[in-house]
Protein backbone atom coordinates (compact mmCIF):
# COMPACT_ATOMS: atom_id res chain seq x y z
CA UNK A 1 0.00 0.00 0.00
CA UNK A 2 1.31 3.48 -0.95
CA UNK A 3 0.16 6.18 1.34
CA UNK A 4 0.24 9.73 0.63
CA UNK A 5 0.45 11.53 4.26
CA UNK A 6 -0.54 15.27 4.45
CA UNK A 7 0.05 17.73 7.29
CA UNK A 8 -2.22 20.48 6.29
CA UNK A 9 -1.02 23.96 6.95
CA UNK A 10 -0.94 27.36 5.12
CA UNK A 11 2.68 28.83 6.03
CA UNK A 12 4.26 25.02 6.02
CA UNK A 13 2.37 22.08 4.81
CA UNK A 14 4.02 18.68 5.24
CA UNK A 15 3.55 16.20 2.75
CA UNK A 16 5.08 12.35 2.31
CA UNK A 17 4.94 9.38 0.76
CA UNK A 18 5.24 6.22 2.33
CA UNK A 19 5.14 2.24 1.38
CA UNK A 20 3.76 -0.28 3.53
CA UNK A 21 4.87 -3.76 3.09
CA UNK A 22 4.14 -7.59 4.72
CA UNK A 23 3.86 -7.12 8.78
CA UNK A 24 4.87 -3.21 9.99
CA UNK A 25 7.65 -2.95 7.16
CA UNK A 26 7.04 0.55 6.22
CA UNK A 27 9.60 2.82 4.09
CA UNK A 28 10.03 6.50 2.82
CA UNK A 29 9.61 7.10 -0.84
CA UNK A 30 9.46 10.75 -0.71
CA UNK A 31 9.30 13.80 2.32
CA UNK A 32 8.99 17.31 1.55
CA UNK A 33 7.20 20.69 3.31
CA UNK A 34 5.41 23.11 1.06
CA UNK A 35 5.94 26.23 2.16
CA UNK A 36 3.59 29.68 1.43
CA UNK A 37 4.29 33.02 2.27
CA UNK A 38 1.92 34.92 5.07
CA UNK A 39 1.74 38.31 2.94
CA UNK A 40 0.27 36.19 0.17
CA UNK A 41 -3.17 36.08 -0.57
CA UNK A 42 -5.70 33.11 1.20
CA UNK A 43 -6.51 32.01 -2.63
CA UNK A 44 -2.53 32.27 -3.73
CA UNK A 45 -1.94 30.33 -0.75
CA UNK A 46 -4.24 27.21 -0.99
CA UNK A 47 -3.74 27.35 -4.55
CA UNK A 48 -0.21 26.95 -4.47
CA UNK A 49 -0.92 23.84 -1.77
CA UNK A 50 -3.41 22.55 -4.30
CA UNK A 51 -0.46 22.37 -6.83
CA UNK A 52 2.10 20.51 -4.58
CA UNK A 53 -0.47 18.13 -3.37
CA UNK A 54 -1.60 17.86 -7.50
CA UNK A 55 2.04 17.46 -8.47
CA UNK A 56 2.92 14.60 -5.69
CA UNK A 57 -0.36 12.66 -6.55
CA UNK A 58 0.84 12.42 -10.28
CA UNK A 59 4.40 11.16 -9.40
CA UNK A 60 3.55 9.24 -6.92
CA UNK A 61 0.08 7.57 -7.56
CA UNK A 62 -0.42 6.77 -3.99
CA UNK A 63 -3.07 4.04 -3.16
CA UNK A 64 -4.62 6.40 -0.66
CA UNK A 65 -4.26 9.75 1.04
CA UNK A 66 -4.19 10.59 4.90
CA UNK A 67 -4.57 13.86 6.23
CA UNK A 68 -4.54 14.74 9.43
CA UNK A 69 -8.05 15.69 11.31
CA UNK A 70 -8.54 19.45 12.95
CA UNK A 71 -10.65 19.36 15.10
CA UNK A 72 -9.29 22.51 17.59
CA UNK A 73 -6.55 24.82 18.40
CA UNK A 74 -6.48 27.80 20.78
CA UNK A 75 -6.23 30.16 17.42
CA UNK A 76 -9.34 29.82 15.60
CA UNK A 77 -7.61 31.89 12.52
CA UNK A 78 -4.61 29.11 12.31
CA UNK A 79 -7.27 26.04 12.64
CA UNK A 80 -9.33 28.01 9.73
CA UNK A 81 -6.30 27.94 7.64
CA UNK A 82 -5.08 24.41 8.72
CA UNK A 83 -8.49 23.26 7.78
CA UNK A 84 -8.87 24.98 4.66
CA UNK A 85 -5.50 23.01 3.14
CA UNK A 86 -7.04 20.16 4.47
CA UNK A 87 -9.99 20.80 1.97
CA UNK A 88 -7.85 21.20 -0.94
CA UNK A 89 -5.79 17.97 -0.69
CA UNK A 90 -9.29 16.38 0.32
CA UNK A 91 -10.51 17.66 -3.03
CA UNK A 92 -7.45 16.64 -5.25
CA UNK A 93 -7.46 13.51 -3.73
CA UNK A 94 -11.42 13.06 -4.90
CA UNK A 95 -10.36 13.95 -8.41
CA UNK A 96 -8.27 11.07 -8.95
CA UNK A 97 -11.15 9.21 -7.27
CA UNK A 98 -8.90 8.18 -4.28
CA UNK A 99 -10.24 7.41 -1.01
CA UNK A 100 -9.05 10.33 1.89
CA UNK A 101 -8.81 9.00 5.54
CA UNK A 102 -8.44 11.57 8.31
CA UNK A 103 -6.63 10.88 11.68
CA UNK A 104 -6.67 12.86 14.86
CA UNK A 105 -3.50 14.11 16.02
CA UNK A 106 -3.44 11.86 19.19
CA UNK A 107 -4.34 9.04 17.13
CA UNK A 108 -1.24 9.36 14.62
CA UNK A 109 1.19 10.19 17.99
CA UNK A 110 -0.24 6.27 19.38
CA UNK A 111 0.51 4.85 16.43
CA UNK A 112 4.03 5.61 15.79
CA UNK A 113 5.10 6.17 19.65
CA UNK A 114 2.80 3.90 21.86
CA UNK A 115 1.21 7.86 23.69
CA UNK A 116 -1.13 9.91 22.40
CA UNK A 117 0.24 12.72 24.25
CA UNK A 118 4.21 12.33 22.58
CA UNK A 119 5.46 15.35 21.98
CA UNK A 120 7.03 16.94 18.20
CA UNK A 121 10.39 15.57 19.17
CA UNK A 122 9.21 12.28 19.97
CA UNK A 123 6.83 11.64 16.84
CA UNK A 124 10.60 12.48 14.88
CA UNK A 125 12.30 10.64 16.43
CA UNK A 126 10.11 7.52 16.34
CA UNK A 127 9.70 8.05 12.81
CA UNK A 128 13.43 8.51 11.71
CA UNK A 129 13.68 4.99 13.43
CA UNK A 130 10.45 3.08 11.89
CA UNK A 131 11.63 4.28 8.44
CA UNK A 132 15.36 3.99 9.18
CA UNK A 133 16.29 8.07 8.07
CA UNK A 134 19.16 8.60 8.72
CA UNK A 135 18.56 12.43 9.11
CA UNK A 136 15.45 14.30 10.24
CA UNK A 137 12.72 15.54 8.08
CA UNK A 138 12.81 18.68 6.81
CA UNK A 139 10.40 20.20 9.56
CA UNK A 140 8.33 18.92 12.24
CA UNK A 141 5.70 19.07 9.44
CA UNK A 142 6.97 16.68 7.07
CA UNK A 143 7.43 14.29 10.02
CA UNK A 144 3.88 14.44 10.79
CA UNK A 145 3.15 13.78 7.40
CA UNK A 146 5.24 10.80 7.38
CA UNK A 147 4.16 9.53 10.64
CA UNK A 148 0.17 10.09 9.38
CA UNK A 149 1.11 7.81 6.75
CA UNK A 150 2.50 5.01 8.82
CA UNK A 151 -0.09 5.73 10.98
CA UNK A 152 -2.71 5.20 7.78
CA UNK A 153 -0.89 2.03 7.16
CA UNK A 154 -0.51 0.24 10.34
CA UNK A 155 -4.31 1.44 11.29
CA UNK A 156 -5.95 0.87 7.77
CA UNK A 157 -6.14 -3.47 7.69
CA UNK A 158 -8.19 -3.37 11.39
CA UNK A 159 -10.86 -0.12 9.92
CA UNK A 160 -11.42 -2.46 6.81
CA UNK A 161 -11.85 -5.74 8.75
CA UNK A 162 -14.24 -3.49 11.81
CA UNK A 163 -16.48 -2.10 8.93
CA UNK A 164 -16.75 -5.23 7.12
CA UNK A 165 -17.56 -6.73 10.61
CA UNK A 166 -20.46 -4.09 10.70
CA UNK A 167 -21.80 -4.78 7.59
CA UNK A 168 -22.10 -8.79 8.39
CA UNK A 169 -23.34 -8.12 11.55
CA UNK A 170 -26.06 -5.43 9.85
CA UNK A 171 -26.63 -8.09 7.06
CA UNK A 172 -27.64 -10.70 9.82
CA UNK A 173 -29.55 -7.96 12.16
CA UNK A 174 -31.61 -7.70 9.44
CA UNK A 175 -32.23 -11.69 8.43
CA UNK A 176 -33.01 -12.01 12.15
CA UNK A 177 -35.31 -8.66 12.09
CA UNK A 178 -37.27 -10.64 9.28
CA UNK A 179 -37.52 -13.74 11.26
CA UNK A 180 -38.87 -12.24 13.99
CA UNK A 181 -41.58 -10.62 12.01
CA UNK A 182 -41.98 -13.94 10.37
CA UNK A 183 -42.68 -15.90 13.68
CA UNK A 184 -45.31 -13.57 14.78
CA UNK A 185 -46.97 -12.88 11.69
CA UNK A 186 -47.15 -17.18 11.57
CA UNK A 187 -48.54 -16.52 15.45
CA UNK A 188 -51.31 -14.12 14.73
CA UNK A 189 -49.24 -11.63 16.81
CA UNK A 190 -49.37 -7.81 15.75
CA UNK A 191 -46.31 -5.13 16.41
Amino acid sequence: MRVLGVDPGLTRCGIAVVDGGTGRKVSCVAVDTVRTPVDADLAERLLKVSDAVEGWLDLHKPDVVAVERVFSQYNVQTAMGTAQAGGVVAVAAARRGLKVEFHTPSEVKAAVTGSGRADKAQVTAMVMRLLKLQEKPGTADAADALALAICHIWRAPMRTRLAEAEQRAAELAKVHKARLAEARKAKGVTR
